[in-house]
């Protein structure tokens, strides 16, 4: 879809532990469209996500947005010096599959009474931190969520029993991981046996290296990190695996 008019709000979504803001973004009118759960990196929702969410809309689905941090504080302001490096790690070290899969639940909730959103339908993506829980929610719902995709995710491969590599046997919908040639957060061995474990899982996946990139190569607002040939194919291999699995009744 090209040249979409879109439908945008801002709202907060009750959930177990407090009052999660969200964006929610999707082609106006009176379709109802596949959702997409996209959950934000460790820097925090901000306009740059806001700009993506509303590129995924345009291409026909119902995306949400939520800030993740919202047990802490509404808005996370990035500063790149040491203090800000510290700071967001304390806020990643917030948050934990269990905790993103609790919050999950009560997107669910809202998207079920949303009158736009194909609610049966889900797809999930997931950046940096969030690649996991792209994952983690796939195995929570499996029958709800059709496509999950992580890009330059991390932690992959950990020893807790909910690592993505472990819960991806719990997963049905398709899974697709793009991974930076250079991530030390997400080095070749470390994929190699996401690999392996996806090997060994019935549901369809795929993984696949992005020459050249850097961890955090799809954001245009980290000049010394993005990487446009690579940023423009991950969109293209997401619009596609939603393509494939989010069927749109519009």
């Amino acid at each position: 879809m090209t040249d979409v008019s879109l439908a945008e709000k801002e709202v907060d979504i009750q959930t177990a532990d407090g009052t999660m803001n969200t964006l929610v973004v999707h082609p106006s009118g009176r379709g109802r469209y596949p959702v997409v759960f996209f959950y934000m990196d460790a820097i925090g929702r901000r306009e740059e996500l806001s700009v993506m969410a509303r590129r995924m809309a345009s291409a026909g689905y119902f995306v949400v947005l939520p800030n993740l941090y919202y047990r802490t504080l509404r808005e996370f302001h990035m500063t790149w010096d040491e203090a800000g490096i510290q700071e967001m790690l304390r806020m990643v070290g917030t948050l934990s599959n269990e905790l993103v899969v609790r919050d999950t639940e009560a997107l669910i909730r809202f998207i079920d009474i949303e009158p736009a959103a194909q609610a049966r339908e889900i797809g999930t993506v997931g950046y940096c931190m969030s690649g996991q829980f792209a994952i983690a929610a796939a195995a929570r719902w499996p029958d709800r969520v059709k496509a999950a995709a992580s890009f330059h995710g991390t932690p992959l491969v950990t020893d807790k029993e909910d690592s993505p590599h472990r819960l991806a046997s719990q997963v049905k919908g398709e899974m697709y991981f793009g991974c930076a040639e250079n991530d030390k957060w997400a080095d070749k061995e470390t994929i190699g046996k996401l690999s392996d474990a996806l090997a060994q899982c019935s549901a369809a996946s795929q993984v696949e290296w992005y020459p050249g990139a850097q961890h955090g190569f799809v954001f245009p607002q980290r000049p010394s990190v993005y990487d446009e040939a690579s940023a423009e194919r991950h969109w293209d291999r997401l619009l596609s695996l939603f393509a494939r699995r989010l069927p749109q009744s519009n």
